[in-house]
């Protein structure tokens, strides 16, 4: 018979103690998911670009319309606090000095999945939706047999059970944020190829 082994979610407050007494350092690359404190995986070069380049596209699109947010901190809730690859929020005048943003906040939080995605589908995504993020794209640029182009994974309609509307955009097809509608972008643009 199997025992289950008792386990303490950390809250966000615990995570900043943490940080703070020196347990986690400065320069350690964690995020704080559904109470656990998880590695995140080396940024690689392809990651790294296409990064840049969506934090690039969606600067020259949205304007002053939103801010673009790179691998910063969106509190979801008391015991999850990701840090997205790009998130799109609502202009604040204090550009969240006073605090990091929550899920009302974002428009559009885009993960960019290399080597992540386990962690990113199974994991991420589902804390997104259940915290009410309105949209969430999975810019997946790890090819399979199955999936032998990179693809854009458009998620919208969150729930309790995840999204309930997921749709995969191809190269030379567009995107754009439902929040932002002329914000298109296609998925050449996202790759850079």
């Amino acid at each position: 018979m199997a025992t289950a082994i008792p386990r303490r979610r950390f809250t966000v407050k615990d995570y900043y103690r943490m940080a703070k007494a020196g347990i986690l350092k400065p320069d350690e690359r964690v995020e704080l998911l559904d109470g656990e404190i998880v590695p995140m995986s080396p940024i690689g070069s392809p990651h790294a670009a296409a990064v840049n380049r969506a934090n690039r596209l969606f600067n020259r699109l949205v304007g002053d319309r939103a801010i673009v947010a790179v691998q910063n901190p969106v509190r979801l809730d008391e015991h999850s606090e990701p840090d997205p690859d790009v998130a799109l929020l609502r202009p604040r005048a204090d550009d969240y000095a006073r605090g990091h943003p929550g899920p009302r906040d974002v428009l559009l939080i885009v993960e960019v999945v290399d080597t992540s995605e386990a962690l990113d589908r199974r994991l991420k995504l589902p804390l997104y939706a259940r915290a009410g993020v309105p949209e969430v794209w999975l810019l997946v640029l790890k090819t399979t047999a199955r999936r032998p182009e990179p693809v854009l994974e458009v998620n919208r309609r969150p729930g309790p059970r995840g999204y309930a509307d997921a749709r995969l955009v191809r190269r030379g097809e567009r995107a754009a944020p439902e929040l932002l509608p002329d914000v298109a972008i296609t998925l050449d643009e996202l790759l850079g190829d």
